[in-house]
């Protein structure tokens, strides 16, 4: 009988272990590598009349991404939304929105001055007005803490790390 119910107890476990296996993502950390990288990156940005921005397109906000300054760290970006009269960004121009998440952009555009409200986050946004974007990378060093934060469904607002 107490064989019988080691067993039972064993297989049960088993049993909720192969279950609740595939219930979290594994978590990938930024790795020193991603950091060296962005440190090099930063140190290559030539100055110039343009900004370098981060695709972080998420599910359920409005947002466009990470905008910075040449030569700034992502900690001293801004989220902000994008002003697409003059232009579409890119994902957008594909009829793809988020095909891009997580992509580097070259951009060539303003801050308006003025702050947009989207709704899902209830939060204010720098507005940038939209020129041109190119890419410059489509698998850029992870600028936060864990991959978990560019995943579109999960609800991540915070800034970047580096």
């Amino acid at each position: 009988m107490k064989k019988l119910s080691a067993a039972i107890a064993l297989a049960l476990g088993l049993t909720i272990a192969l279950l609740t296996s595939g219930c979290e993502a594994p978590i990938v950390l930024q790795t020193p590598q991603d950091r060296e990288a962005i440190s090099a990156s930063i140190a290559n940005e030539k100055p110039g009349d343009y900004y370098i921005g981060r695709r972080f397109y998420k599910v359920d906000y409005k947002m466009w991404g990470w905008v910075k300054k040449p030569g700034e760290t992502w900690k001293q970006s801004q989220l902000v939304m994008f002003n697409e009269q003059k232009t579409l960004s890119p994902d957008r121009a594909r009829n793809a929105i988020g095909s891009d998440n997580n992509y580097e952009y070259r951009l060539v555009g303003t801050f308006s001055g003025q702050k947009v409200y989207e709704p899902a986050s209830d939060g204010f946004y720098p507005e940038f007005v939209l020129k041109s974007a190119s890419v410059i990378s489509t698998n850029p060093p992870l600028i936060f803490p864990d991959k978990r934060w560019i995943d579109p469904t999960i609800r991540l607002l915070a800034p970047p790390h580096f």
